[in-house]
């Protein structure tokens, strides 16, 4: 059995034209891995990362030694909103995703401490993020790390097959 290598190895950047087919099958694989139950148009975004690129910056977890990317994050870009679920002094990161090949190297902790370091950097109070009930191992890392469950701000969507999703939301308020 091999030894898991360290999130050290991995670093952090923009993602850059060219690569989001490839963010689309990471992201796809990480979420398709541990949940069976994703909408068809679930499965669109996940796989197509770049129909977001109007509201959102890509980030990776690039692998320094071998090069390949093992996770990714998506950041709200300044101005947007989610339809007035975020406020313009709050970070909000979606579709957090390790490679199921990279998983217990510690990258998705080193994505979200990134989405932390960035909201600090913008001046931003908090960071924020939503979830489904489902995703557990995702909730205990945003925990582990500080956030806590604002039920008050979650909320119920109404996926395009009909079917309704629970919105839980995770804050984490940020020091300057």
């Amino acid at each position: 059995m091999s030894t898991p290598v360290p999130a050290a190895t991995v670093r952090i950047r923009p993602a850059v034209d060219g690569e989001y087919a490839a963010i689309g099958e990471l992201t796809y694989a990480a979420y398709s891995n541990d949940y069976t139950d994703l909408s068809d148009d679930y499965r669109r975004q996940l796989q197509h990362p770049e129909a977001l690129l109007d509201a959102f910056d890509f980030f990776v977890a690039e692998d320094e030694a071998t090069g390949a990317l093992v996770g990714t994050i998506a950041v709200l870009r300044a101005g947007h909103d989610q339809d007035g679920r975020i406020a313009p002094d709050e970070l909000y990161f979606r579709l957090l995703a390790t490679h199921p090949s990279a998983r217990g190297r510690g990258i998705g902790a080193e994505l979200t401490r990134f989405a932390i370091a960035e909201a600090r950097r913008r001046g931003q109070r908090a960071v924020v993020l939503h979830s489904g009930p489902e995703m557990l191992g995702a909730h205990a890392l945003y925990r582990k790390l500080g956030f806590s469950r604002r039920s008050e701000r979650e909320d119920v969507i109404v996926l395009p097959d009909g079917r309704e999703l629970q919105l839980l939301t995770f804050v984490l308020d940020v020091e300057g």
